[in-house]
């Protein structure tokens, strides 16, 4: 019998996914026995080509605190997001596919070093230096990371994440959507405590 798959449809800079993390960390040592957990990359600002407006920086910087005051999950406000940021989505995500690639085991692991760097750590994860750095640190190799996050396939690959995420009608992250005998359920679409998500998966998984 197939073991049913959960896809975490999230975006590793979207703050929302990083007040997330203890939850979908939870459903992955609860489960890790009853499900195949997969990672799925929505797309939060693919492509972004200018800097951060001061308004829409204050607007982002809002969401933040109210991701904090809900989760708990800690940040590093001051000087977030600097003067002539591009919040651009795709470098990051790309990188998580270039991990896939090479270690899949290190997917999830990648993902949430990419949200501390960025969060608590005020890195510059759109930047394939940083991103180097932070495989490096995961004892990925340097060289073939880099060739794997420049090449076409992986950029087709991050391109074909989020459409696949846009067909299945994802508008907001996080959202977990269920898999069995090729039907699909969506779970959440949007934070959700795991009391809640649990009472949902056993729901599916036993119905």
């Amino acid at each position: 019998m197939t073991t049913p798959t959960l896809w975490y449809v999230a975006d590793p800079m979207c703050s929302w996914c990083w007040g997330f993390a203890p939850v979908i960390e939870r459903i992955r040592t609860e489960y890790s026995q009853l499900l195949t957990i997969r990672l799925l990359l929505g797309g939060l600002r693919p492509g972004t080509k200018l800097p951060l407006a001061p308004a829409k920086r204050a607007e982002i910087l809002h969401h933040w605190q109210s991701v904090q005051a809900t989760t708990g999950q800690p940040f590093k406000f001051e000087n977030a997001l600097p003067k002539n940021f591009i919040y651009d989505t795709e470098p990051a995500s790309r990188a998580l596919i270039s991990v896939a690639l090479i270690e899949p085991s290190q997917v999830f692991p990648f993902f949430s070093a990419v949200q501390r760097a960025f969060y608590l750590e005020q890195v510059d994860v759109t930047q394939p230096d940083n991103l180097k750095k932070l495989a490096a640190e995961l004892h990925l190799p340097a060289t073939r990371f880099i060739e794997t996050f420049e090449s076409d396939q992986t950029k087709q690959q991050t391109l074909d994440h989020f459409r696949r995420a846009a067909a299945w009608g994802i508008t907001g992250f996080p959202a977990l959507v269920a898999e069995k005998a090729a039907q699909h359920r969506l779970i959440t679409m949007g934070y959700c405590p795991y009391d809640t998500l649990q009472q949902r998966l056993d729901g599916w998984l036993y119905s």
